[in-house]
């Protein structure tokens, strides 16, 4: 095997374990509507907003955070509040 060939196996090695890993990786985390602080969440923060870091409001109940896969629902809050995993209509900007 020329040198050449050993290069390209290992870069096709290499970017197979990313892909692999980003994949894994997104298949544990999943999006959490309202628990994200003001500015913190990672997009959708429902009309007005564009994306990322645009939320006004803490716990704006439409503006989402990836948080880790099944912990969504059971975080708990201030105020009694809870996650979701659609937007809600609590704490939304006036």
């Amino acid at each position: 095997m020329t040198t050449h060939s050993k290069t390209l196996a290992l870069a096709g090695a290499v970017a197979a374990a990313l892909a692999t890993h980003g994949t894994a990786q997104a298949e544990t985390q999943e999006k959490c509507f309202g628990v994200a602080l003001a500015g913190e969440n990672d997009c959708a923060a429902g009309p007005g907003t564009t994306c990322a870091g645009t939320s006004t409001v803490d716990y704006q109940g439409n503006a989402w955070k990836l948080v880790p896969a099944g912990t969504c629902e059971t975080m708990e809050l201030p105020e009694g509040r809870m996650g979701a995993l659609e937007a809600l209509d609590r704490d939304l900007p006036a």
